[in-house]
């Protein structure tokens, strides 16, 4: 190679760089959000294409093991939705946990839950079981893809995902290190909690929820609390349905932070 050959390569790479410098900075100055992810798979037993919403901390190593969130919507909401919770985003990089959030088939399947509101007209007949299902397959991908922890995968959810948290923790206790239901609309009996007796728990209500009601949530926490459970109840005092989930992702991010699985 020339002298002239290597001038014009210095050139050339200080140009790229100087074009990637500012780049850089404006991703760095990005909100953690704008990196959230629409994603979609195969769904053979539905016989459609399924979304989910994916979050991966920008300092994820494929070398390390890293945690996983698996984070369930409300009703009527969608995966996007949930991962858009102010300050999940944030909290997810702070960590460096990976987030997903499944979409359950559609915006009303409760996640193989009892459901709490009638059909809709054109849902299939196995939407219970469908719901359950794209959860297990949204977690195989992902388990899949990235390196992730086995001992550090937590699960979390609003209202109807509050009620498919239980769903999921009572079904599937081998799985978690930590849950998190928030509001969680739920016709399960409190004593069902005696399968989870092993697995920490946040749970957070408001005491003006319109919409779930504070005494059936309070039943859960006195049944924790008498089978001496590791938990942490949080009753916001004029709390409604969503502030309370809002105001507490930052204290569930923390709570998983401080648990494993034994």
């Amino acid at each position: 190679m020339s002298c002239r050959d290597g001038r014009l390569l210095l050139v050339l790479f200080g140009g790229v760089c100087g074009l990637l410098a500012p780049l850089r900075a404006q991703e760095k100055n990005q909100p953690t959000s704008a990196r959230i992810q629409t994603r979609y798979y195969d769904f053979k037993e539905a016989g459609k294409k399924m979304e989910y919403a994916l979050f991966v901390p920008s300092r994820y190593d494929p070398a390390t093991r890293t945690p996983l969130v698996v984070a369930l919507h409300g009703l009527l909401a969608t995966p996007q939705m949930m991962m858009r919770y102010p300050k999940l985003t944030d909290e997810a990089e702070k960590y460096g946990f990976i987030v997903v959030a499944p979409m359950g088939y559609n915006t009303r399947g409760w996640y193989g839950a009892r459901p709490l509101v009638k059909p809709t007209k054109g849902d299939p007949e196995n939407l219970a079981e469908l719901s359950e299902k794209d959860v297990l397959n949204v977690l195989a991908i992902v388990k899949k893809e990235f390196n992730i922890d086995p001992q550090r995968l937590y699960l979390m959810g609003h209202s109807m995902g509050g009620g498919g948290t239980w769903h999921f923790a009572i079904k599937y206790p081998d799985l978690w290190a930590a849950i998190a239901p928030i509001a969680p609309a739920s016709v399960r009996p409190a004593t069902d909690v005696a399968k989870i007796k092993h697995i920490p728990v946040l749970l957070i209500q408001g005491d003006q929820d319109n919409l779930v009601p504070v005494a059936g949530v309070r039943r859960w926490a006195e049944e924790m609390k008498r089978l001496n459970m590791t938990f942490e109840y949080v009753e916001v005092a004029g709390g409604g349905h969503v502030d309370v989930a809002f105001q507490n992702i930052p204290r569930i991010f923390a709570f998983f932070d401080r648990h494993r699985k034994k």
